[in-house]
């Protein structure tokens, strides 16, 4: 069956065709004109971001990518309380692709009692009415998508609110490289036998644990981890060295394929700390030993944003294809939408 035999058999909502054009939503999102004057920047001494799913990952993701650049304390939480010291120092950014995130809500309602300064992202729903009601500052997003198929929009929202405050120094060159990646990308994962599908192919039948570095390309291995979940509709794991390397990696010592029919993906990149390297390269050989089958994902171009951002849009296509390889659907969520309905 080829990719086009796939796709009409599995992919009702068309997200191949959303996948393939996803570096309109860099375009969009990097062009949108937003207006954040009402955010006084002098006054700000740390970040925090509220979100979930798809709206947190982005979060995750600007960590990673700003880790040699921002100035300020930045962290994501997915709850629905605040942390005490979120104060009028704060900036406080709710993400919700939807704007009917209940954690979400929760969060900008405590951040408007704590008099925080806020920005809302959102696609529209009751954040976005909250947030005009409250004289907040709203960056739309362009509504229509399932939200994990929607991080051009968010995380490249994320980023222009950033450049926009002059938080951080103008992204525009390198921003414009990764569409110009995106775009040539789609191409080639839309062929017969590319990559992202031969990866997939490889993981049928197996569960995939992947592992990626701290601080560095932990948001790709969430998110890869994340995409197996909900598109694949398959269990998947996620840890980061160092840490894996005191703990976890015990657990393989009595691995048996018969127990734990498992594939190991590392995330690989040429500036990893040599110790780093060195962890990989003998925790490939204890793998090996066992008779673990590795994967290894990694990226060529020139930045190291850029290979993060090249990682993430690979780790999409490989979940979408396994999903459709599996005979699934990608878009279907159904215990999600079920668990919302009896939240209600």
């Amino acid at each position: 069956m080829n990719i086009q035999q796939l796709v009409t058999a599995c992919d009702p909502d068309n997200q191949f065709k959303v996948l393939s054009e996803s570096y309109k939503q860099i375009e969009f999102a990097w062009n949108n004109k937003i207006d954040l004057s009402k955010i006084k920047k002098g006054k700000i001494d740390k970040i925090i971001l509220a979100g979930l799913g798809g709206s947190a990952i982005s979060g995750d993701l600007l960590q990673n990518f700003l880790k040699d650049e921002l100035n300020f304390p930045f962290i994501v939480i997915r709850n629905y309380d605040l942390p005490k010291y979120a104060d009028k120092k704060s900036l406080v950014i709710v993400s919700s692709y939807s704007g009917n995130t209940e954690e979400a809500i929760s969060v900008l309602k405590n951040a408007i009692k704590n008099n925080c300064q806020i920005v809302a992202v959102t696609s529209g729903g009751k954040i976005e009415i909250i947030a005009k009601k409250n004289n907040i500052p709203v960056v739309k997003i362009l509504p229509g998508f399932q939200p994990r198929y929607a991080l051009g929009l968010s995380f490249f929202s994320l980023l222009k609110i950033f450049q926009t405050l002059k938080l951080i120094k103008d992204q525009n060159s390198v921003v414009k490289r990764i569409i110009n990646n995106w775009k040539t990308k789609a191409r080639t994962y839309s062929e017969q036998n590319n990559p992202a599908l031969l990866y997939a192919r490889s993981l049928l039948g197996f569960i995939p644990v992947i592992y990626s570095v701290d601080g560095f390309n932990s948001a790709a291995g969430y998110r890869l981890k994340s995409q197996f979940n909900e598109n694949s509709k398959l269990h998947s794991f996620h840890n980061v060295l160092p840490e894996f390397n005191h703990n976890e990696i015990i657990g393989w010592e009595t691995f048996s394929e018969y127990k734990f029919n498992a594939k190991v993906i590392f995330l690989s990149d040429k500036n990893y700390h040599k110790q780093i390297k060195k962890r990989i390269e003998v925790c490939s050989s204890l793998l090996s030993g066992k008779k673990v089958e590795i994967i290894t994902l990694s990226s060529n171009e020139k930045t190291f944003k850029e290979r993060l951002l090249d990682l993430i849009f690979l780790g999409d296509w490989i979940s979408y294809y396994l999903a459709v390889l599996r005979n699934h659907n990608p878009s279907e969520i159904d215990f999600i939408h079920y668990l919302k309905k009896n939240l209600e």
